[in-house]
């Protein structure tokens, strides 16, 4: 390894450790008012939280509630945390290990501000890496979702990985390096299952933009990239596929996600472009968790065709709600309801619209030097392709955060080079010069 290779790593080992200490401190020292004597009492985290301690006691995934066949969620979450619930289950038996969890995805959570940096120096070399890790440690976007059981936190950190991956493959088009890229991909995907939007929007473009091959080795390549992510997913699917009465893929959950988007609450007045549980107190034929979300899902896309007038209004509410320029007073109220902290939701806020001007013109730079940016704005496509087809909440912006730090790290970059280096001084350059894109 070079001096300049051993610089780096020293440098952002340490602020990656210092990210840990922050996001430990924020779990230990914030009180959530969701947690009462140690439990959960509502929120997404209740599944996450419950379910990892079920299959910790080896209950598999069944529901932790009556003991039937349950896909509720992509299965990433709740698998990451058995090992945490294990451990904690023989020094507290039947306790919730809620704060072990919690700290377990503080863990996670720096090891998001290392993919960021290692991103960073992928395209901007040594000193965009330390700025990016530096700002993605306290980003509060970021560490708001790292105190919490969810799927944010896990999702970032595959996000992360397939951009790096991306920027690989982008320099390096083989087989293998699709193959490692699709993987991630997958990963994503059993985090959250939109993120297979990665495969089109992300990989497909920057196999496209490959010099050198023929159209249709550039398609192989993608198909190679697919091929990983569906072995990856695949125990899942397989799994999904057998154990329900009627076909599942990712989750049973997707027809209530469906149905309580599309409906009166959310597409008239202060709650259009959210979401809301009145549609799980519909009636619902007889049968397991797949019947109930089929009837739901049913439920919504005819509440779909026969409000299609307001759509338009309900997609741009959507909109505005996930990139918090629409209701950010009303988001910040909603995120309490999910674990997080008013203050936390507004400095969130305050802080994202800081970068947003940063990351805009760190994406010029970037074209301006000839290094491909479609790795990272393929995040903001995919993020509003989410909002527009399920719901705006400001939790599903996470692929994009990724994105938003790294360009502006670029930004914070050229600034600093521009007041503390001669005229003459060249820029931080990537790491290796990679395939160029066409402009």
């Amino acid at each position: 390894m070079s001096d300049d290779r051993r610089r780096f790593w020293r440098v952002l080992l340490v602020i990656v450790g210092l990210a840990l200490a922050f996001r430990v401190g924020y779990v230990l020292v914030v009180n959530d008012d969701l947690v009462k004597d140690g439990h959960l009492t509502g929120g997404d985290q209740l599944y996450y939280n419950a379910q990892a301690n079920w299959i910790a006691q080896g209950h598999g995934f069944t529901d932790f509630r009556d003991g039937t066949q349950t896909a509720e969620h992509p299965p990433l979450t709740a698998l990451v945390l058995v090992p945490t619930s294990w451990v904690a289950e023989q020094f507290d038996p039947g306790g919730t290990h809620l704060l072990a969890q919690r700290l377990t995805m503080a863990v996670f959570g720096a090891g998001v501000v290392l993919l960021i940096g290692m991103v960073g120096r992928s395209v901007g070399g040594n000193r965009v890496g330390w700025i990016a890790a530096a700002v993605a440690a306290v980003y509060a976007n970021l560490f708001v979702n790292d105190g919490l059981v969810m799927s944010e936190t896990l999702a970032t950190l595959a996000v992360a990985l397939a951009i790096l991956l991306a920027y690989r493959f982008g320099r390096k088009p083989t087989w293998s390096n699709a193959a490692w890229l699709g993987a991630a991909c997958g990963l994503a995907m059993l985090a959250r299952a939109e993120l297979g939007l990665l495969l089109p929007v992300m990989v497909l473009p920057v196999a496209l933009f490959v010099r050198d091959f023929t159209v249709g080795k550039r398609l192989l390549l993608v198909l190679m990239a697919c091929s990983a992510a569906f072995l990856v997913t695949s125990p899942w699917l397989v799994a999904n596929v057998t154990r329900f009465d009627q076909p599942v893929l990712f989750s049973t959950n997707d027809g209530l996600t469906l149905c309580g988007a599309n409906m009166e609450r959310t597409y008239y007045g202060s709650g259009t472009g959210l979401w809301a549980l009145d549609c799980a107190m519909y009636p619902v034929p007889k049968g397991d968790r797949s019947v109930t979300s089929n009837a739901l899902r049913k439920d919504g896309l005819r509440y779909i065709r026969d409000h299609l007038g307001r759509v338009p209004v309900v997609v741009a509410a959507r909109i505005g709600r996930v990139w918090s320029i629409y209701a950010p007073g009303q988001m910040a109220d909603y995120n309490r309801n999910e674990g997080r902290p008013v203050w936390a939701s507004w400095l969130a806020f305050a802080s994202f619209w800081v970068l947003v001007p940063f990351a805009v013109w760190g994406g010029v730079l970037l074209r301006r030097r000839k290094v491909p940016i479609t790795p990272l704005v393929a995040q903001f496509v995919i993020v509003t392709i989410t909002a527009a087809a399920i719901y705006g909440l400001v939790r599903f912006r996470v692929p994009a955060e990724v994105s938003l730090v790294v360009l502006a790290a670029v930004a914070f970059d050229h600034l600093w080079s521009r007041r503390n280096a001669p005229a003459t001084a060249p820029v931080s350059a990537p790491v290796s010069e990679p395939v160029t894109e066409p402009v």
